[in-house]
């Protein structure tokens, strides 16, 4: 498989018979090279939401009209994109599983937020969650936008991911120390990737501090568009 940082908490996963896009804000992301879209975007067979705020849903009109490729992620989320944008939304609720292509992809638990503005209000859509995404004989866990929840200790027991995208900016997440006490507290990652840090000034800026209290786990700072193989 490749996996593929858009910047900020995107990612293109190219993996069995699928290309996911998961939560890929590329338009107005300071991260990304406005001259790599449509490679990003290339191929995209579904895309993957974790939740409604705009650094992980603004480009989805766009860039699922460009690819044709369905939108999941929870219920209300997809919805939304549907109703309101006229996309092809796969909605389903955490705990289920749904299958695209040769890719098993369960929806869990997050702690975090999940809003969008519409009309000069905010609006809450569904509730934030990440994923265990099934695939080559490996789990990979997203973990969207949370703090360290008890919850993962149950993920484990259920999925035994090897590869954990981890948000680890801080400020809005799990900073890199939180995030290597929920990897060492619950998971047991062969890989671990960052994720939703660098973007922003009040963002952790380097993974050292995950780096080191993980000795026994391949961490991954990843390159913007440069593909990890596993």
């Amino acid at each position: 498989m490749k996996i593929i940082w858009l910047g900020h908490s995107g990612f293109r996963l190219e993996i069995e018979d699928q290309v996911l896009l998961i939560d890929p804000w590329l338009a107005n992301n300071p991260s990304f090279p406005d001259a790599e879209r449509e490679r990003a975007i290339q191929g995209a067979t579904a895309i993957l939401l974790t939740h409604g705020h705009s650094d992980h849903i603004e480009d989805i009109p766009a860039i699922a009209s460009a690819t044709g490729a369905p939108v999941a992620g929870v219920y209300e989320l997809a919805e939304w994109m549907e109703k309101s944008h006229g996309l092809t939304g796969i909605g389903f609720g955490k705990g289920g599983t749904i299958h695209l292509g040769n890719v098993a992809v369960t929806l869990v638990n997050a702690t975090h937020s999940s809003s969008l503005t519409h009309n000069e209000q905010r609006r809450y859509i569904g509730t934030e969650t990440g994923f265990m995404i099934s695939g080559e004989g490996k789990t990979i866990y997203v973990s969207g936008d949370t703090d360290v929840m008890a919850d993962m200790e149950v993920f484990n027991d259920l999925h035994s991911p090897e590869i954990g995208l981890l948000s680890c900016g801080g400020y809005f997440t799990m900073d890199m120390r939180r995030a290597a006490y929920a990897a060492n507290k619950f998971f047991n990652f062969k890989t671990v990737i960052p994720c939703h840090y660098k973007t922003f000034p009040m963002l952790e800026q380097s993974a050292d501090t995950l780096i080191e209290a993980l000795p026994n786990v391949d961490v991954i700072e990843p390159e913007v568009m440069t593909a990890i193989e596993l």
